[in-house]
């Protein structure tokens, strides 16, 4: 399977082939990121723009170091010091910078469907790094990979996806992802969060944390979207870390073997206690890690690449 996407809008179109030509390609990336000389030339002489509309630092530093490593040039793009401070569309910005020769887009908005508007027009390549509560397809891919890398397949594995369900889109992309995989997916949270609509996509809804965890392969948490929520959907942190919080008694439930996973960033002692977030089976550094590789190989496949059989002479 070869890739042939100009665009990485989201995971809900993709294949399951797709989606494991990206993952194989991400592995080859890590390789690549072993050596003594990180570099490769993949994007020589090309621009990515790191187009962030909404604040974001990991992912923006992560994209950034990405087409770095490709050798790219990178601009990088915040909408507080921009033209759209003074009423300039998201278009004619957008415009504005093809103009300028911008080859990938990468683009994080509040809006919903931003990342697809554009790319009905631009030439240039899209690349959704989050788009309101809809879709992050490049943090389900890095789980995903994290997962295969730890457990050397998805299809079969239980994953328990804990938290705020609702406003987020990590949960959404990460559900399509592993369910086109072959994954079993349980969904827990506040009922004001995890609605039983959620159903409708092949997953499994439960309000009781203990159960959910009991036989799970990974557990991934999710923090509160704050600043989504349009009011609070339960009554007090406090109250939200004794229902569902990961603690050191409630992991004591889980398989031995279970994995803990977070896209960041972590609300301490609120979804998850310190010492289970920095314990041996948390993988949420290795998720950093393997984000690099993953947005490495997006941006390189984007770009024109096939896959994973031409990295070795990019």
């Amino acid at each position: 399977m070869s890739w042939k996407r100009k665009d990485l809008l989201d995971i809900e179109s993709l294949t399951p082939e797709e989606i494991i030509t990206v993952l194989d390609t991400a592995r080859a990336f890590k390789a690549v990121g072993e050596r003594a000389i990180k570099k490769v030339p993949a994007l020589r002489g090309k621009t990515v723009v790191n187009l962030f509309i909404e604040p974001s630092t990991r992912t923006r530093i992560s994209f950034e170091l990405a087409a770095q490593r490709l050798t790219a040039d990178v601009i990088n793009f915040t909408a507080e010091a921009s033209s759209l401070k003074k009423g300039e569309t998201l278009k004619d910005t957008a415009r504005n910078l093809e103009a300028l020769n911008a080859d990938i887009i990468i683009i994080r908005h509040s809006a919903t469907g931003a990342p697809h508007f554009l790319s009905r027009f631009l030439k240039s390549s899209v690349v959704n790094a989050g788009d309101g509560a809809h879709e992050h397809p490049t943090q389900a891919l890095l789980d995903t990979f994290t997962i295969l890398e730890k457990k050397g397949k998805i299809a079969g594995l239980n994953v328990t996806i804990l938290g705020d369900i609702l406003y987020s889109r990590v949960a959404r992309s990460n559900i399509w992802a592993l369910l086109k995989l072959g994954a079993r997916v349980t969904l827990c949270g506040p009922s004001t969060l995890v609605p039983k609509v959620f159903e409708q996509m092949g997953c499994r809804v439960t309000y009781n944390v203990e159960e959910a965890i009991a036989d799970a392969d990974i557990i991934n948490l999710l923090r509160i979207q704050h600043e989504r929520q349009r009011k609070s959907m339960f009554p007090s942190l406090g109250e939200y870390s004794s229902l569902f919080g990961l603690n050191k008694k409630r992991l004591a439930l889980t398989k031995p073997d279970a994995l803990i996973m977070h896209p960041g960033p972590i609300n301490r002692g609120v979804e998850i206690d310190s010492e289970i977030a920095d314990c041996g089976r948390s993988v949420i550094l290795e998720q950093v890690t393997n984000g690099l590789a993953v947005r490495m190989a997006v941006l390189f496949l984007v770009n024109g690449g096939k896959g994973p059989q031409e990295v070795g002479v990019a």
